[in-house]
């Protein structure tokens, strides 16, 4: 019998590392989720009428319409460019420091929630009271919901992806003339 060529021994072991890797990962970013309470819900519930009173702040409903009109506050920005950003970077401290983000960062000094982002009618970033793992959340229930013109929450509290707390998303829309211009999203802490 021959002996396997170099090449099919490396395959083999490129193979069995990739699939550790992936199961590694699988593992890592495995998710749990837990049942919303009803005292959660009642918070929940809190939040959403709180968000919805949020949204007509003329800072935010200004930011929105500009960013709309503009396609984005950030010509060519995108998830992974945003990703690449530090903390600290001008473009990423724009977002708190305009008029819009100041006023969000204000309302998430609230500790029942742990994070509040207005977003454009195509799921960027407008303002934030820190940086959102995603720059465009357009796929996103708490985006793809709320945009439809009603508010809304994830059924269960799972780690938030920017803070990692337990939480569950919560989002409204931001209304203009009657119609939902944006979306402003949050994370309620879940304990």
């Amino acid at each position: 019998m021959k002996a396997p060529s170099v090449s099919i021994k490396c395959s083999k072991v490129v193979s069995a590392f990739l699939a550790g890797a992936v199961i590694a990962l699988c593992s890592a970013t495995n998710v749990s989720a837990d049942p919303i309470t009803p005292e959660l819900q009642a918070k929940v519930e809190q939040y959403k009428k709180k968000l919805t009173d949020w949204a007509t702040n003329p800072a935010v409903i200004a930011a929105v319409k500009n960013s709309n009109a503009k396609g984005g506050l950030v010509a060519g920005m995108s998830n992974q460019k945003w990703e690449e950003l530090k903390d600290n970077d001008p473009v990423v401290t724009g977002f708190q420091t305009s008029a819009a983000g100041k006023y969000l960062t204000t309302l998430e000094e609230d500790k029942g929630i742990n994070k509040l982002y207005a977003r454009d009618e195509k799921g960027n970033l407008v303002a934030g009271s820190n940086k959102p793992a995603l720059y465009n959340n357009s796929v996103r229930p708490p985006f793809k919901n709320a945009i439809g013109g009603k508010p809304y929450s994830d059924p269960e509290a799972k780690a938030d992806p920017t803070t990692l707390i337990s939480s569950v998303q919560v989002s409204v829309p931001i209304m203009s003339d009657g119609k939902p211009i944006g979306v402003l999203h949050t994370a309620v802490t879940a304990k």
